[in-house]
């Protein structure tokens, strides 16, 4: 995907001019700030996941019934980044019966409304990726900061590690699949993400 720079020559990397509200495939990566380890690590080419992997992984899930023109596909929770593919549907195809309850607790979602913005009863529709991706870091970070919180109480730290700033890097990654075969590929490449953990570019000690 190329990058173009923005007038504050920041590196932009959406395709300029693309509607990325529109129908489609797009394969997307988010890093976590620093290339910290957070969400467990990997074992013998298996990603093990701790708590706040398990959260990211439900958050993940949760996009269908925030956007329910959107389909979560593939994905992988790796140590300090996240692969997904997310489908765009088109408007004729969703079936509001189809729609899922909602998985999180109550007691989640009392929190997670309470910016009327990025509430999980506020359904949107016709959304961009970059507007799902805000709210996916919005809600995962919030529940981050919450889980340090928490383990700080029952005095294990260890479990929730800080962060410093950001839980994410400050944009994402993406990539706009052409075809079946590339489809197929990228699907390949995120689930055997975890077995060449050594070689990924987002790998650091």
């Amino acid at each position: 995907m190329k990058q173009y720079n923005n007038e504050n020559g920041r590196k932009n990397m959406r395709l300029r001019g693309y509607d990325y509200s529109r129908e489609g495939l797009y394969f997307l990566t988010i890093v976590v700030q620093h290339r910290l380890h957070l969400y467990g690590e990997i074992e013998n080419g298996e990603m093990i996941l701790n708590d706040a992997g398990r959260m990211v992984e439900k958050w993940y899930w949760e996009i269908e019934n925030k956007y329910p023109d959107k389909r979560c596909d593939e994905m992988v929770v790796m140590p300090n980044h996240f692969h997904c593919i997310i489908e765009n549907l088109e408007m004729d195809a969703i079936k509001t019966d189809a729609h899922v309850p909602l998985t999180i607790t109550n007691d989640e979602r009392g929190r997670a409304d309470t910016n009327e913005k990025y509430g999980m009863h506020n359904i949107k529709y016709g959304a961009t990726i970059g507007d799902v991706m805000d709210w996916f870091k919005t809600m995962t970070t919030n529940e981050y900061i919450r889980g340090v919180a928490s383990a700080a109480l029952c005095g294990r730290p260890n479990d929730w590690p800080r962060f410093e700033g950001k839980l994410w890097q400050r944009s994402y990654y993406d990539h706009i699949i052409r075809n079946e075969q590339e489809y197929l590929r990228i699907s390949e490449y995120i689930k055997n993400n975890p077995l060449k953990w050594n070689d990924d570019k987002f790998y650091n000690n």
